[in-house]
């Protein structure tokens, strides 16, 4: 009797994408609801939600914006080339999207420092003074724009595997399906995003 058994190969890449997409859903869930918070107490106190959006720094939300929005094309790009069997250009292409999100979070960085500089964070004497709105306002910020940054680096620690699991070859034209849902993840951060900017930083 032979006692040797074949290996099965259990690489299935659709039901991968399907658990991909219903993670991406209940992510979704937990940031509408953050929203939906934000939109009752936006109504509420429009005036200070107004008076407290005008004391973050809009130019560097936008440029962060456009930060993440050339980072999901360049994470776009990379699947591509790895279909085309170009490993190199793909190992590239992540490489630069994880440049572009350290730069987001230096950015990010840099922002909050400022506000930890004049005492403006939750629990602070300084924030405690200010009105309820511009409390909530504050609180809903850098709850809302910490758990965004955790994304992003749990995002940047997806693509580092990638570029690891491309050069061992374990990653390649046919199969890509990590890459792929790395890159519906990353997708996911810059849409929240999306949505981010406006409701903190252009409050009207």
């Amino acid at each position: 009797m032979n006692t040797s058994t074949a290996h099965t190969d259990h690489y299935d890449p659709e039901s991968s994408k399907i658990g991909m997409w219903l993670f991406l859903f209940t992510e979704m869930f937990l940031f509408g609801g953050l929203f939906l918070v934000y939109a009752v107490f936006r109504n509420k106190y429009s005036a200070d939600f107004h008076h407290g959006a005008h004391e973050l720094n809009a130019f560097i939300g936008t440029f962060n914006t456009v930060v993440l929005l050339i980072s999901s094309m360049t994470v776009a790009m990379s699947i591509t080339a790895i279909q085309k069997k170009n490993r190199k250009l793909a190992v590239n292409m992540i490489i630069i999207t994880i440049v572009l999100a350290l730069v987001f979070m230096l950015n990010k960085y840099f922002e909050w420092s400022y506000k930890f500089e004049y005492k403006l964070y939750p629990g602070s004497p300084v924030m405690m003074n200010l009105p309820q709105g511009e409390i909530l306002f504050y609180g809903l910020y850098f709850m809302m724009t910490g758990l965004h940054a955790l994304h992003v680096l749990i995002g940047i620690v997806l693509l580092v595997v990638n570029i690891f699991k491309i050069r061992s070859g374990k990653v390649h034209h046919e199969r890509f399906s990590l890459l792929e849902n790395s890159g519906l993840y990353w997708h996911l951060v810059d849409l929240i995003w999306i949505f981010l900017f406006p409701l903190l930083y252009l409050v009207t």
